[in-house]
């Protein structure tokens, strides 16, 4: 269980992955060191799921670059949504509460990897 010690900061020291982690539900999408912090210090493994749960959506997964963003409003719940490489929305999901620490995160996914943009 994590003590929530992310901060916004701590994600701009990513800027590559020595690691790639398999997902359990989707095995042939990885992510890297930057998101594996994000679940870990965050207490977010449910965002990665969330994410991956998404690909089982054929409109999701025909998108080949997917930016993704969790905002966190002041009353704790959360909208999770996916844009294209445009900027278009392709899904959007309501949370009704979440404890992430930060108030805004953003990851893509792209060739089945899921990471921070400054691991580009």
């Amino acid at each position: 269980m994590s003590s929530k010690t992310l901060r916004a900061s701590d994600l701009l020291t990513f800027t590559g992955s020595e690691n790639w982690y398999r997902h359990p539900l989707w095995p042939s999408i990885t992510y890297t060191d930057g998101a594996h912090y994000v679940a870990e210090a965050g207490g977010a493994y449910w965002l990665l799921d969330a994410i991956v749960s998404h690909q089982h959506d054929a409109r999701v997964r025909a998108e080949a670059f997917q930016v993704w963003t969790l905002k966190v409003a002041a009353d704790r719940s959360a909208e999770l949504y996916c844009l294209d490489g445009d900027n278009c929305e392709i899904t959007r999901q309501a949370i009704t509460y979440t404890d992430f620490p930060l108030s805004e995160v953003t990851l893509w996914l792209t060739d089945d990897v899921i990471f921070l943009p400054s691991e580009y």
